[in-house]
């Protein structure tokens, strides 16, 4: 049995993107075309389907991860931010497009909170595994 760790993580993403425009819970909000994707970013994403990139990414990344929260996957979709005479240094990526993601990734059904004595964030429902599952074997067939 194939599963998503053993693809290409681009042609998996692209292949969940297409799959995830037909779910109904996962819309781009009307704010998302205007924001930047985190601050080390100087415009906001100029691809019309970013939304959905990103949120096939956040769910491949859930799977990958384990229990992972918004503090970890901000730090995930980070850059460098350049200064004008200082030191490019590291800053996070935008918490509130992650958070929103996460949100309706919970309502589809594909991602769970789990809060246990070690470990608190977020994992992959069944559903979810078997989704990216079968988005793994048609893109490995």
């Amino acid at each position: 049995m194939v599963t998503a760790r053993e693809v290409e993580a681009n042609k998996l993403i692209e292949k969940a993107k297409e799959e995830l425009k037909r779910i109904k819970e996962i819309q781009p909000p009307k704010w998302a075309g205007l924001v930047k994707s985190g601050s080390s970013q100087q415009r906001p994403p100029q691809q019309q389907d970013f939304w959905y990139i990103r949120t096939a990414s956040v769910l491949r990344r859930i799977y990958i991860d384990g229990p992972v929260g918004t503090s970890k996957l901000r730090t995930y979709y980070g850059g460098r931010r350049k200064g004008k005479h200082k030191p490019a240094r590291f800053k996070k990526g935008s918490g509130n497009i992650i958070r929103k993601i996460l949100q309706q990734l919970e309502s589809a059904g594909f991602v769970k909170k789990v809060t246990n004595a070690r470990k608190k964030g977020r994992i992959i429902t069944s559903k979810g595994q078997k989704f990216l599952d079968r988005i793994a074997y048609e893109v490995k067939k």
